[in-house]
């Protein structure tokens, strides 16, 4: 017991220190968890936790991940990633297996193990891709879709790798006993313990049987979710305890991937399908909201696992082949997933994030060199160095994500420069009325002002939307708003308004700046992106400064009071008074803000917002008690309740 308590405190300490210090320094947790494990690896060993060991507890948190991934796509979603999980994800395997099994084969291995090494390597990391997609919010982007679908292929692809494994296994070596002598087979060495093997549902089956168990297993996980989840769910409801919902959701998931198991297949395959089936039913939210803390607990173990998985020995010896075996690993995968990010039409950040997320070897890499080794595929020593050229490019996927960061920075400043085989249009049209940025805010500001007849000149750096709007029939043209030979082809000149609509909000400052420096005269309406943009593009000049959530959050916190026992005219006054005060406080505070320094380290912008607040509140209660004379004074006038 002793012990356990000296693993646990070594484990969480490194966590609770290592972490917030990574993230701090804007590495993320992933870096930080691995960090950790490389830091404490000597101090487990000497507790006497062995890493493979932790590793096995660890890779509970993959199947919780891939469970709640689950949760997240409905079937219907699914199949409708059925050409990227097909097309995209087997030719990432194909050709990343095909270009590691020639340059294994060229460095002196024979075409078995070349093949072997190959089928490891085309693998990626599901689990640290798929937290930090989540973690930076990529997960709903073109390019963090594609990334999962070829996650999803390689995890279903590890069940046919690891049934030809097997067939490439080179002539048997004799075991020996420690005293020298041959063991003949099944005979287990002098003083060695024997290890039980684990129970299985289709061992010794033919292979027909074996299938027909597999599919009616796998049948019998999803009419379970269909039917009888409901029923349990409601049945642990009655109990009203949170305890015993959370045990119902580790059972769910635990039993899912014992099943799995039984039959041979990926648990973490199994908790897929598991989540899949669950994710329709309407106890999905709370399943998600009992698991992420035990997924986000044993994912950061499986990470330190990871990093004190890492035998420093070895790596001395073997230093610069395993540093350059990881190096070409990280550029050839990365060439294979470029390749295919420009086949499909995966552009700009999405096609690097595609590139560089994937770039590495993956956890499931770990399981196929052991089980490699111990079907004689693999030689020892050529197993230590793939483990540590696994780990290795594990590690640095954090800052090969870090370099997509600075891309992507890169990209969005200089949209025009995003697409090189693109020129932008020639524009051949000017109007009074010009749009700057079609997305989802420009595009009904475009769409209402030519309904009202008007024309309007619409730019955007965006070729996928441009290309949208001219299937609805909408004109529109391909550049970069922010650059002046645009603008001035546009027709900057004469134009009366320019909308600044862009999604960038550093680019929509820096147009209204140069359109106001130009055009002392233009009317220019401005997206702002929050209150700090807002102090910054009135600073650069623009006339109406529109926040991009501000009129909706109204809308709904009107639609808030008319439920709670206010009438539709006293929330719409509401409404009123809030909108007044806000634009005055804006007023107010804007000579106060700072651009050298935050919010929180201004303190007489904090206090005069505090002072606001106080006059919000007094205002609301003022504005109620006005209503209530007026509803008596003239009840025949008030106004009807109306839903908009």
């Amino acid at each position: 017991m002793e012990g356990f308590f000296d693993d646990a405190t070594i484990l969480l300490g490194a966590a609770v220190i290592g972490v917030p210090i990574a993230a701090r320094l804007g590495l993320g947790s992933v870096l930080g968890y691995l960090l950790a494990g490389i830091l404490i690896g000597p101090l487990l060993h000497m507790a006497g936790v062995e890493a493979e060991t932790l590793r096995h507890y660890a890779e509970f948190g993959v199947v919780m991940m891939l469970f709640l991934i689950g949760l997240e796509l409905e079937p219907r979603v699914l199949w409708e990633m059925r050409d990227k999980l097909i097309g995209m994800g087997g030719m990432q395997i194909g050709l990343t297996t095909g270009a590691v099994t020639l340059i294994a084969w060229a460095m002196g291995e024979t075409l078995n193990i070349s093949l072997a090494i190959g089928l490891i390597m085309a693998l990626s990391s599901t689990a640290i891709v798929l937290q930090t997609l989540s973690e930076k919010g990529l997960m709903k982007t073109s390019g963090g879709k594609a990334t999962f679908s070829v996650l999803l292929t390689q995890d279903i692809a590890v069940i046919p790798m690891l049934a030809l494994l097997p067939l490439l296994a080179m002539p048997a070596v004799p075991r020996l006993d420690p005293s020298g002598a041959i063991l003949r087979p099944g005979e287990l060495p002098a003083g060695a313990e024997e290890v039980h093997e684990a129970f299985s549902l289709i061992e010794g089956l033919p292979g027909w049987q074996a299938a027909l168990v597999i599919i009616s297993v796998i049948v019998a996980v999803v009419l379970a979710g269909m039917y009888l989840s409901p029923i349990l769910f409601r049945f642990v409801h009655m109990a009203r305890l949170r305890e015993i919902h959370t045990a119902t959701a580790l059972l769910v998931v635990f039993s899912i991937a014992y099943l799995m198991v039984l039959i041979g297949l990926s648990p973490a395959l199994g908790a897929f399908l598991g989540g899949v089936v669950l994710a329709t039913s309407e106890f999905r939210h709370e399943l998600e909201a009992n698991i992420e803390p035990f997924k986000g607990l044993l994912l950061g173990l499986f990470f330190m696992s990871v990093g004190a998985g890492i035998d420093f020995r070895v790596m001395a010896d073997n230093a610069g082949t395993v540093v350059g075996l990881t190096v070409l690993l990280v550029l050839v995968k990365g060439g294979v997933l470029f390749l295919l990010a420009n086949t499909f039409g995966l552009r700009k950040r999405d096609k690097w994030l595609f590139t560089l997320g994937l770039a590495q070897a993956g956890e499931f890499g770990f399981v196929l060199v052991s089980f490699a080794l111990q079907e004689n595929v693999l030689t020892g020593r050529l197993s230590q160095i793939l483990l540590l050229v696994i780990a290795l490019s594990m590690l640095v996927t954090p800052l090969l994500f870090i370099l997509y960061d600075w891309i992507a920075h890169r990209v969005g400043e200089h949209g025009a420069a995003t697409d090189i085989h693109r020129k932008h249009d020639e524009i051949d049209q000017q109007a009074p009325v010009i749009i700057a940025g079609v997305g989802r805010f420009g595009q009904v500001v475009n769409r209402m002002v030519q309904m009202a007849g008007l024309k309007c000149t619409v730019l955007d750096h965006d070729l996928a939307a441009i290309e949208l709007m001219r299937n609805f029939g909408f004109k529109a043209f391909y550049g970069d708003p922010t650059r002046p030979v645009l603008l001035h082809a546009a027709g900057l000149k004469d134009a009366r308004v320019l909308v600044a609509a862009l999604d960038d909000p550093h680019a929509t400052t820096k147009l209204v700046a140069y359109a106001r420096a130009e055009r002392p005269d233009l009317h220019i309406i401005a997206r702002a992106h929050d209150r700090v943009h807002v102090y910054q593009l009135y600073q650069a000049g623009a006339d109406d400064i529109v926040r991009e959530m501000f009129d909706s959050s109204l809308r709904a916190g009107r639609y808030v009071l008319e439920n709670m026992d206010f009438s539709a005219f006293e929330a719409n006054e509401m409404e009123k008074a809030f909108f007044k005060h806000d634009r005055m406080t804006l007023r107010e505070l804007a000579p106060l803000w700072d651009p050298s320094r935050s919010l929180k380290d201004n303190p007489a912008y904090l206090a005069r917002a505090r002072e606001l607040n106080q006059v919000l509140a007094t205002s609301l209660v003022t504005a109620l008690e006005v209503q209530e004379l007026e509803s008596r004074e003239q009840p025949e006038e008030r106004a009807p309740q109306t839903v908009d």
